[in-house]
C-alpha cells in the first residue's frame, strides 16, 4: 500500500518535480489545464475533447470533479475515476483525457469533497513536500464503505442525467491506491449500472477485521473486475490476491487478479514509482475490461 514510510523513502531520492510529472503514451499528447469556467470548454490539445468542471449534490454535501468527453452532441459509456491519496490534479485529468479519447465520458471525482473542493496537491512531489499524509488523514478517515456507497449512488444518478452519457450501456469505474476498494464498493452499491470495476495498486481489498471488506461485498455486484496488484504490495501480503480471487469465484463474479511488474503507484504518471511498460499493460487491460463489459 501507499504508506508514509514508502513516501519518505521516495522523498530521499533526488527525483525532481519534472521527473515526478513525466507523462507517457497518449497522455503526453495533451497539455491540459483543467477548465474552471463554463460547461463544454474545449481543451487545448490535439484531441477534440471537452472538460466540464462539475458539482452535484450527494447525501453528504456537494461533490465536485471534471467530466471529460470526446465531442459534444454525442453519447458515450461513462467511467468513474477515483483518484489516489493525492486527490484530483493534473495527472488524473490527463489520464481521464486519454481514456475519453477511446470513446468514454469520464468523471474524475473529488473523494475529499466533504472537507475541501478541487485540487489540493499539484502532484506527488507537492504531496510529499506538504506532508500530505497528515493533511489528508482526517479527510480519508471519513471514506468508509458506507460513505463511498452513498457517493456511488449519487454519482451514478448524476451521470445518468447527463446528455453525454449513453444510459443504454453499463458504467465502468477505476480507482488508484485508496481508490481501488472504492470501485468494488461502488459496483456493489449500484449493481444495475456499474458493470466493470478496476483497481490499480489498491490498498485494503482484503480486510479480515472489516465486515464490509471489498472481497466480502462481491456477491452484491454484477460487474466484472480487474484487480491489478503492485509487486511490492504482493510481496508484503502474498495471500491477498488469492483470497480476493477465491471470493470472486464464490460470488460468481469474473475477476482478473494479476501482479504487475511495478511497485505501488506504477500506473500514475506523476508518481515516483511510475513504470511505463507496466502502466501501458495495465491501461490495455483496462480497455479490454471496458470494451467487453460496457
Amino acid at each position: 500500500m501507499c504508506d508514509e514510510a514508502k513516501l519518505k523513502n521516495w522523498a530521499k531520492d533526488t527525483l525532481s518535480r519534472r521527473q515526478f510529472g513525466a507523462l507517457a503514451g497518449a497522455a503526453a499528447v495533451v497539455a491540459c489545464t483543467p477548465a474552471t469556467g463554463g460547461e463544454g470548454e474545449e481543451l487545448p490539445s490535439q484531441l477534440s475533447m471537452f472538460s466540464d468542471a462539475v458539482s452535484f449534490p450527494t447525501e453528504d454535501g456537494t461533490m465536485d470533479g471534471f467530466l471529460i468527453y470526446p465531442e459534444e452532441g454525442e453519447e458515450y459509456p461513462a467511467a468513474i475515476l477515483w483518484p489516489d491519496i493525492a486527490g484530483v490534479r493534473q495527472s488524473k485529468v490527463e489520464m481521464a483525457m486519454r481514456l475519453a479519447s477511446e470513446g468514454y465520458a469520464v468523471l474524475v471525482v473529488n473523494p475529499y469533497y466533504r472537507d475541501v473542493a478541487g485540487e489540493q496537491f499539484a502532484d506527488f512531489a507537492s504531496f510529499i513536500a506538504a506532508e500530505g499524509f497528515s493533511k489528508v488523514r482526517p479527510w480519508r478517515e471519513k471514506l468508509d464503505a458506507e460513505a463511498i456507497q452513498r457517493d456511488a449512488k449519487s454519482i451514478v444518478a448524476w451521470l445518468d442525467a447527463q446528455e453525454q452519457v449513453d444510459t443504454s450501456r453499463g458504467i465502468g469505474t477505476q480507482g488508484y491506491c485508496m481508490g481501488g476498494p472504492f470501485t468494488v464498493w461502488s459496483a456493489a452499491a449500484v449493481p444495475s449500472r456499474i458493470k466493470a470495476a478496476a483497481s490499480f495498486h489498491g490498498g485494503g481489498l482484503v480486510r479480515q477485521d472489516y465486515p464490509f471488506s471489498p472481497h466480502r461485498v462481491l456477491s452484491n455486484a454484477e460487474a466484472a473486475f480487474l484487480i491489478a496488484v503492485a509487486q511490492d504490495d504482493d510481496a508484503e501480503a502474498p495471500t491477498e490476491k488469492t483470497e480476493f480471487a477465491s471470493a470472486a469465484e464464490a460470488a460468481g463474479r469474473t475477476a482478473k487478479v494479476e501482479v504487475y511488474a511495478g511497485d505501488h503507484g506504477w500506473t500514475v504518471p506523476d508518481s515516483p514509482a511510475y513504470a511505463e511498460p507496466a502502466a501501458e499493460k495495465a491501461y490495455a487491460d483496462l480497455l479490454t475490461l471496458y470494451s467487453e463489459n460496457l
